[in-house]
């Protein structure tokens, strides 16, 4: 008998459906000689402290470090395991061969490891691994399965990984609680994390840039010419002319872009005022713009976050779902290309989801699709590919899974539109002997962009018209995501040498301080250790030393909730004074910075590809730990945490209070800060397990954990 274990019910029903194995049997399904079973997710864990020594069970500094010298797993402590992974074993224990359908990911593996470690299996063990739960890809999943031992690396990662936040989380989160905590019963522990804690450094951080900024005074000279708004070009302009801001994810506010000496300024004004202004060359350059890159799990929570206001656990929560209802591929991944080999199956994906999106299709009809190394590329794919439709309908959607869906869909439509054609026009202008400086944009061929076109753009786009980009920017109009938006209108043609009367303005203004967080610019910088990026490529090359793993960062931003370090205003992410404090009493910069981390992540993801020692990881953890403990026992100075989390709305410094309202007062369906009443809608929390997400169907709202067994439902009014 062959015994496929998955991990949850639902996954082992399709595996099922597929086999043959159509018999329900207490715990598995049976027939046409397999056994499928399954798991509820994590079944055992790493043994407790006491599991190792019976004195690690009292926390006391003179314990620590705790250095197991070899770990062992155990079962939770669930009566509802404890049933089903009897059953498992017992199958396990009769089998001649066992595939392991698991997560085809790194948790996933260690998951089905541990189980069968605990069981004792002795018998081959066969992998199956696919990216989506199709038939057709369970079939073929199982027609070209592979020996476990190819995936050894990918489980040692996953080990090194649990260890490491072991060692980390259980010996600091016990000597800073016993060394710096208040002592009163009741108040919790003060939690630390291997990723959660530099995490939080991150937005205790950029709040401390935001409190700590001052802006100064610079002033912009310009000047309307045939009703257009010309920019004085600068010492300290940037090629297009204007205003322009960091694209650090908004970490060190706006550049200025002006003049710094306000004397300077009104006497350049008072030179031009009287001066004609003059047209003194007029450029045009033609460019090209490649279609976005196709989504991996934390590009797709970036634009959920900026689109719709999803948090990064909401938008996981429905992408697995949609995986789980075959129509998009497997979520947890972490890179933007697809094989060479899914070219073939690209017109076939296509061609399922014309229903919805055929007048998309119409244009690629008729024609070869085109492949762009950008999106193709084998040697960019290690586990998974990048997240994309299956071709299979979606039929049955919630509202929220139909938003994500849509996003995933025509971002795999438009790689293969052509790419953006456009002009850019630049006019240079002087005044007296101030020079001036105004550019434009003309898109003359649209290609992937009507992919995504808003009707009002279509009408633009049609009509070619060009857009200019002025310095006259509205402030605090600027979006949550740290960029601006300059004005866009119509650029008139413009002849060099034409002359003619001015009307000149200046204004004064000042640079502004860098924006908080929100979830969709935290995933950036824990993806670049910090570092914040926009340029596409750079930031797939810094993604190896990022922080954490894509399907974990939702989780690590959770935690930070849970233990009230951080909290939302509107959808900025804030520090509560405790987290403040927390990251404050933290010297140890290995614990805190996002860099160092991301170092430990590289070297996880070496450990998965075969190039670094799991043993010597965990030695060189086990001596970071000891160093740490050594290193803050020896700290003599009588601090503590003077703060306890609170449940309700922590008091932020003014500067932080007001950059934090000002950066979202654009997001209207946000709920108040302190409502009345309790509001169920879409994205809420559960009201009954706490867990799930609200969900909206055809006749009421549900819990996204309702396949877990949370029965909460709400009807429609």
């Amino acid at each position: 008998m062959i015994v496929c274990i998955a991990e949850k019910p639902s996954v082992a029903r399709d595996i099922a459906h597929v086999l043959g194995a159509t018999r329900q049997c207490e715990g598995y399904l049976e027939g046409n000689g397999y056994q499928v079973t399954w798991t509820f997710g994590h079944l055992c864990e790493l043994k407790y402290p006491e599991d190792y020594a019976p004195e690690w069970k009292r926390w006391a500094l003179g314990a620590l470090p705790m250095l197991p010298p070899r770990f062992g797993i155990r079962l939770k402590t669930d009566k509802g395991v404890d049933k089903q992974f009897a059953v498992i074993k017992r199958l396990f224990a009769a089998a001649d061969r066992i595939v392991n359908c698991g997560d085809a990911g790194q948790e996933g593996e260690l998951i089905q490891r541990w189980v069968m470690q605990k069981a004792g299996a002795t018998c081959p063990v066969d992998r199956l691994w696919i990216s989506s739960l199709t038939e057709e890809a369970i079939r073929e999943g199982f027609a070209s399965l592979h020996p476990a031992e190819e995936y050894r690396h990918l489980y040692e990662a996953g080990l090194c990984r649990a260890i490491g936040d072991w060692l980390l989380g259980m010996n600091a989160t016990r000597l800073y609680t016993l060394k710096y905590g208040r002592q009163e019963r009741g108040v919790p522990p003060l939690s630390i994390g291997r990723v959660q804690t530099p995490t939080l450094a991150l937005i205790v951080r950029r709040g401390q840039e935001i409190e700590n900024f001052r802006p100064e005074p610079y002033w912009v000279l310009s000047t309307r010419y045939r009703d257009t708004v010309f920019t004085a070009v600068t010492d300290d302009s940037d090629d297009e002319g204007g205003e322009a801001e960091t694209k650090e994810e908004g970490a060190k506010g706006t550049v200025r872009r002006g003049f710094t000496d306000e004397a300077q300024a009104r006497a350049a004004m008072d030179r031009i005022r009287q001066a004609p202004f003059t047209v003194t060359g007029v450029s045009r350059k033609n460019g090209t713009e490649a279609p976005p890159r196709l989504f991996d799990l934390t590009s797709l929570q970036v634009e959920c976050n900026k689109k719709f206001g999803y948090s990064a656990d909401l938008t996981l929560q429905v992408i697995q779902s949609l995986y789980e209802k075959k129509v998009t591929t497997y979520p947890r991944v972490d890179t933007t290309y697809l094989s060479d080999d899914i070219y073939g199956k690209c017109k076939t994906i296509l061609n399922g989801i014309s229903q919805t999106y055929g007048y998309l299709l119409d244009p690629l009809r008729g024609q070869k699709l085109l492949k762009r190394k950008k999106v193709f590329d084998s040697s960019r794919v290690t586990d998974h590919h990048a997240i994309i439709p299956t071709g299979v309908a979606p039929r049955a959607l919630t509202d929220l899974e139909q938003n994500v869906y849509d996003l995933v869909a025509r971002r795999f439509i438009a790689v293969f539109y052509p790419d953006c054609r456009f002009a850019t026009t630049t006019v240079n202008g002087q005044a007296a002997d101030v020079p001036f400086r105004v550019s434009g944009k003309v898109i003359t061929e649209p290609g992937w962009r009507a992919v995504f076109k808003q009707p009002d753009a279509t009408a633009a786009a049609a009509n070619g018209t060009a857009t200019a980009t002025t310095s006259e920017r509205t402030e605090g109009t600027e979006g949550a995501e740290g960029t601006a938006n300059a004005e866009e209108r119509t650029l008139p043609p413009f002849e060099k040498g034409e002359s003619g009367p001015h009307v000149p303005d200046l204004v004064r203004k000042q640079t502004q301080p860098p924006k908080p967080y929100t979830e969709a610019t935290l995933l950036r910088a824990m993806e670049t250790a910090g570092r914040g990026v926009e340029d596409e490529t750079l930031r797939e090359a810094l993604k190896e030393n990022g922080i954490g793993r894509p399907s974990t960062r939702a989780q690590i931003i959770e935690t930070l909730f849970k233990r009230n370090y951080i909290r939302r205003q509107r959808k900025a992410l804030v520090a509560t004074p405790t987290g403040i404090e927390l990251i404050g009493l933290i010297r140890e910069e290995l614990l805190k910075s996002a860099e160092l981390t991301g170092r430990w992540e590289k070297k996880l993801r070496d450990i998965e590809h075969g190039t670094y020692s799991a043993p010597q990881f965990v030695a060189e953890l086990k001596a970071m730990v000891t160093d740490i403990v050594h290193t803050v026992m020896a700290d003599n100075e009588n601090r503590r945490i003077t703060t306890v989390p609170e449940t309700g709305v922590a008091a932020l410094p003014p500067r932080l209070q007001q950059a934090a309202t000002e950066s979202q007062q654009t997001q209207a369906a946000d709920a108040p800060a302190k409502p009345k009443r309790r509001i169920i809608r879409a994205g809420s929390t559960c009201p009954l397990c706490g867990q799930g997400k609200v969900i909206k169907g055809h006749t009421a709202y549900g819990c996204s954990r309702w396949k877990e067994g949370c029965t909460w439902r709400k009807p429609f009014k």
